[in-house]
């Protein structure tokens, strides 16, 4: 299985690693000795780290050695890296660490071995079939004291909220017009008829016959209009709400972060894919 730099894995590694540079630290045993400080890391395909690169000192002079990284502890309030029962017999035994060499499998079972307990010695012998759970006591991470790459990618989140949208005030108006209406109204008039007489004989001299004054009185009526004014209910008007639904559409562009592996040399490299389809 190959193994990457952080840089040949991600140039922009500290981005991906929240800010957080495991480069420089310095190296701590347990019981607060500095051995060392770290210049580098090694990831596998899936972004898992797996050592890290120590340049161990020791008396007036040092190398560079990879120690598992479930072997340290890492504490970035401190800016330590703490590890485990890292002995000067141990340090002797280890092969010198150099980026110009490929960290292949007979390299790495030369430090497994260094880190083994003696009844496990030969425990990956298996080229072909090794994995690194079976060595889980010296790669085994956990969030709290390791790191591990994350590839981020973003998504559409669709959310709704209440806004106003506006108001309608509903108020009246006073309108005027004018209307005319019509209605028959009767009057009394009246008709005086002259007629000849119809008797011709000669009046009795005691019969007054030129006497002036009023001699009858008729009353003569009619109809005026009444016109006035009255309020009837014209109509009625209900306010109510109702609600309505949308589809609203919206495009956005999204980002997501790919593995980019980069291989230097004759390898072999399996990437191995324990991603499922999101639905």
């Amino acid at each position: 299985m190959a193994l990457h730099t952080l840089v040949d894995f991600d140039p922009n590694y500290q981005q991906i690693l929240d800010g957080d540079d495991v480069k420089r630290l310095e190296v701590y045993t347990e019981e607060g000795q500095k051995v060392g400080s770290v210049t580098d890391a090694l990831l596998d395909n899936e972004g898992r780290f797996r050592y890290l690169v120590i340049d161990y000192r020791f008396d007036v002079t040092g190398k560079q050695i990879l120690i598992p990284i479930g072997l340290t502890r890492i504490d970035y309030d401190r800016q330590r890296i703490y590890v485990n029962d890292l002995s000067y017999a141990q340090v002797a035994r280890l092969p010198e660490y150099s980026d110009r060499h490929a960290v292949d499998y007979d390299y790495e079972e030369r430090v497994r071995n260094v880190y083994r307990a003696t009844n496990e010695q030969g425990i990956g012998s298996e080229r072909e079939t090794y994995n690194y759970q079976q060595d889980a006591s010296l790669y085994n991470l956990n969030e709290q004291n390791h790191l591990t790459f994350k590839l981020y990618e973003e998504r559409l989140v669709a959310n709704k909220k209440r806004v106003k949208a506006g108001e309608v005030a509903i108020g009246k108006l006073v309108e005027t017009e004018i209307e005319r209406v019509e209605m028959p109204i009767t009057k009394e008039r009246l008709v005086i008829e002259r007629l000849p007489a119809s008797d011709t004989n000669i009046v009795a001299a005691d019969v007054p016959m030129f006497a002036e004054g009023e001699v009858a009185r008729v009353e003569l009526h009619a109809e005026t209009p009444e016109i006035y004014k009255e309020a009837f209910v014209r109509e009625e008007v209900k306010v109510k709400k109702v609600i309505e639904q949308d589809i609203v559409e919206a495009t956005e562009t999204v980002r997501h972060q790919e593995l980019d592996v980069t291989v230097k040399g004759q390898l072999d490299v399996d990437v191995v894919n324990r991603m499922r389809d999101r639905d």
